[in-house]
């Protein structure tokens, strides 16, 4: 068989194994159908309820606020972070917020036909708590209320009568109940049902309900949805939880606002305060340094400088002629020089000495070219010029005292201009501190007091953070239950359910259940499989032709086809075996002697169980002699012609006899083989019913006598893992020519052999 066919065969017989149990599938089918048919009348049907929402960034609001808020410090941020949004929006204290201004933990149901239905709007009982709120959160607890008058209720499996109205003590403080009548649900002799449940547990359940996600990444666009029977609840929540979150971030809003106005004011404080103490060290700098217009008197201080160094330049010049004067003076003593004029004096009185003086000495050297020095006039003109340098000199000297006074003077002037100058970049620095200081500060001063401003307004104009696009609506449709879906996931089910089972049981299964499943576990010839019968049909019978009776004649033609080539003898042993009790031995062996008895054969049965013998209990044989296989080993006078007995046309049978202590050492005699070669002679057949091989060692002892062992598994009975005993019996040759037959098989879907048809329906020819 190639490895193609293996597989189909394989496919198939899995196959088989699901359509063969074709019932299980319709019950389940019917079973699971049941259920969603149940399940779609009872249940609540269920919404979807869907919100919109854009959150606004800093340029869609309609005021400064925000970029108020951005222009500085801790507050600054660029952009809003919808995703942050996205979790503020269904966080636990929004939500419990919603639950506790819609009143979500108290619940009203009133009973229907079919099921309790929750009403929501105009509920039937108002629910007045006489406790604080904090206790009312904590409650858990549910009562039910029979209505038997407009004016009296009962609570349920209670007979005392209570009135609406009055003050009820519970468990958790006092309550009141009041009617609603216009309620079209509410009627006398209805059960109402008020639930409470802490707010907690009902922030936790619509926490998990509503499902918050953005549109597209990098999208300000919100959907907000929430699965709810009750279509006006749902609607509701989804529109306080916006309104709840818009309130929250106005609130916050203003929160940052005023603590930013408390900041700005106290910082102005603050700087107002600085700015005075620059203000007044500035002043005090300015008057202790006379700073009053520092680059002004810069400026003055060098054009003093250089107006100094000019006096001391001409001064010194003044004072370099009269050293010129005085050397020249002093050089040439005679009357007859001239003072040089080129060199003259600021001075007009020296200037005009100097000219008389040369004058004089011009007239007395005209007056020598015509007389001598001893002439009066020269003498006269000498007396007047002797005394004109005379003056001169001293003026010249009066002079020079006057400018060296001058240039100190002038020099210690320099002097104090020059430090004036040095230090001015220290001052300079020193007035450009106190200058920036004050700068800062005032525009510190004017930036706050602007912002101020601002803080003010913004705090009396705050936008909310989330445009409504859509409000909260619910779909037309409930989403579920889905009829086509409840029914698609039954029929799934319901094919599921024995899928599995079979699968699992296939899969747990340790026993063998047919030819293949043997096949598969033993790689030992197969013979043939006998179909499981009715305890009424113990034994087939000449024209029979049940299934049972069919498989006897397949595996006697299987015996004679493998018989032929191993043994040419005229009796042919088979012993028949299995691994334990009651998997069918002697069943099979009584079976495949009569039916190869119904072909003419001669057959001689032999019970070589000694130890539990069942032959004659089975057959109904009445053994006459009272002898038996053990018998005769033991008795040598018994002849194996006296423990033979007649059973039915052409079938003997040799029964055990008395059951010895020593079985074993018993089958060990020689007389036993002395019997087989006898019997050989005188029968075509010889079954041998032995022992199991799994339990006793019997059977091997004796082996050696059979031409063929046929080993008998019982379907449905055997562990597969004691199979491992055939298997070492087959690979360890210890019985010859073993093969194997499957036992009590059940074959749903017909047998296979296809005549079935009972003698009495068999006429015409060999109806007889």
């Amino acid at each position: 068989m190639t490895l193609q066919s293996k597989n189909s065969s394989s496919l198939r017989e899995q196959v088989d194994k699901y359509f063969s149990n074709w019932k299980w599938f319709i019950l389940s089918l019917f079973i699971c159908f049941s259920l969603a048919f149940l399940y779609l009348r009872y249940a609540t049907d269920t919404y979807k309820i869907s919100a919109t929402i854009k959150i606004a960034d800093s340029k869609e609001q309609n005021t400064s606020r925000q970029s108020n808020q951005n222009d500085y410090g801790l507050f600054k941020r660029d952009q809003n972070s919808v995703l942050d949004e996205v979790q503020v929006i269904g966080s636990r204290s929004i939500i419990n917020s919603v639950i506790e201004e819609l009143g979500l933990n108290i619940q009203c149901y009133i009973q229907g036909s079919i099921k309790e239905l929750e009403i929501y709007k105009n509920p039937p009982l108002a629910v007045n708590f006489l406790e604080n709120d904090s206790i009312l959160k904590t409650v858990d607890t549910s009562v039910t209320l029979d209505i038997i008058s407009k004016s009296q209720f009962t609570f349920k499996n209670s007979d005392k009568k209570l009135n609406f109205g009055d003050n009820i003590s519970m468990p958790f403080g006092n309550i009141i109940f009041t009617p609603n009548f216009e309620q079209p649900e509410l009627k006398v002799g209805k059960s109402v049902t008020v639930k409470i449940t802490p707010e907690e547990r009902v922030a936790s359940h619509y926490s998990d309900k509503i499902k918050i996600s953005t549109t597209a990444l990098n999208s300000s666009i919100i959907n907000i949805t929430l699965d709810e029977p009750v279509t006006e609840k749902g609607i509701d929540i989804l529109n306080s939880l916006v309104n709840q979150y818009n309130k929250v971030v106005i609130e916050n809003k203003n929160a940052v606002v005023k603590a930013t106005s408390d900041f700005i004011d106290n910082r102005l404080a603050i700087v107002s305060r600085e700015l005075s103490e620059v203000n007044q060290s500035s002043e005090t700098t300015q008057q202790n340094n006379r700073l009053t217009d520092l680059s002004s008197q810069s400026s003055i201080f060098l054009q003093t400088e250089r107006d100094i160094e000019n006096q001391l330049i001409a001064t010194s010049t003044e004072l370099q002629v009269i050293d010129y004067v005085k050397k020249h003076i002093n050089d040439n003593n005679g009357n007859g020089d001239l003072i040089p004029e080129g060199m003259s004096f600021q001075d007009n009185s020296i200037n005009s000495l100097m000219q008389r003086h040369n004058e004089l000495v011009m007239q007395r050297n005209k007056r020598l070219e015509n007389s001598s020095e001893q002439n009066p006039v020269v003498k006269r003109l000498d007396a007047q010029i002797a005394n004109l340098k005379q003056n001169f000199s001293a003026s010249l000297n009066s002079l020079e005292s006057t400018y060296q006074i001058k240039r100190d003077n002038l020099n210690r002037e320099e002097n104090r201009i020059s430090s004036q100058i040095f230090s001015a970049p220290k001052k300079q620095r020193i007035l450009g501190d106190l200058q920036r200081q004050q700068s800062i500060k005032e525009s510190v001063y004017v930036y706050l007091l602007q912002k101020r401003e601002e803080s003010a307004v913004s705090h009396g104009v705050s936008s909310p953070n989330a445009i409504i696009i859509d409000h909260a609506y619910a779909s037309a449709l409930p989403i579920w239950p889905k009829k086509g879906i409840v029914f698609l996931g039954a029929f799934v089910l319901g094919v599921l359910i024995p899928l599995i089972a079979i699968y699992l049981m296939d899969l747990l299964d340790n026993k063998i259940r047919n030819k293949a499943g043997l096949i598969k576990e033993l790689a030992i010839p197969f013979i043939g499989d006998v179909p499981k019968s009715s305890a009424k049909q113990v034994f087939i019978n000449k024209h029979d032709y049940s299934p049972k009776a069919e498989s006897f004649r397949l595996i006697r033609t299987n015996i004679d086809f493998m018989l032929s080539s191993v043994t040419k003898s005229k009796g042919k042993t088979i012993f028949v075996t299995s691994t334990t009790s009651k998997e069918g031995k002697s069943h099979t062996s009584l079976n495949l002697a009569r039916s190869l008895s119904f072909s003419n054969k001669k057959v001689l049965i032999i019970e070589t169980d000694i130890r539990v013998p069942k032959l004659n209990k089975y057959m109904g044989v009445e053994n006459k002699t009272g002898l038996g296989l053990t018998n005769y080993i033991v008795d040598d006078k018994i002849n194996f012609t006296d423990i033979i007995n007649n059973v039915d046309e052409n079938l003997d049978m040799i029964s055990s006899g008395t059951i010895p202590p020593n079985p074993a050492e018993l089958l060990m005699d020689e007389k036993l083989e002395v019997l087989f070669n006898a019997v050989k002679n005188k029968y075509d057949y010889i079954i041998v019913d032995t022992a199991a091989v799994g339990l006793v060692t019997d059977t091997l002892l004796i082996s050696k006598f059979a031409d063929m062992v046929i080993y008998v598994v019982r379907a449905n009975y055997l562990d597969k893992r004691q199979l491992h005993v055939a298997k070492s019996m087959y690979d360890e040759k210890r019985l010859p020519n073993m093969v194997t037959l499957l036992n009590g098989v059940i074959h749903k879907r017909g047998y296979g052999y296809g005549y079935g048809d009972s003698p009495k329906k068999k006429r015409g020819l060999f109806a007889k």
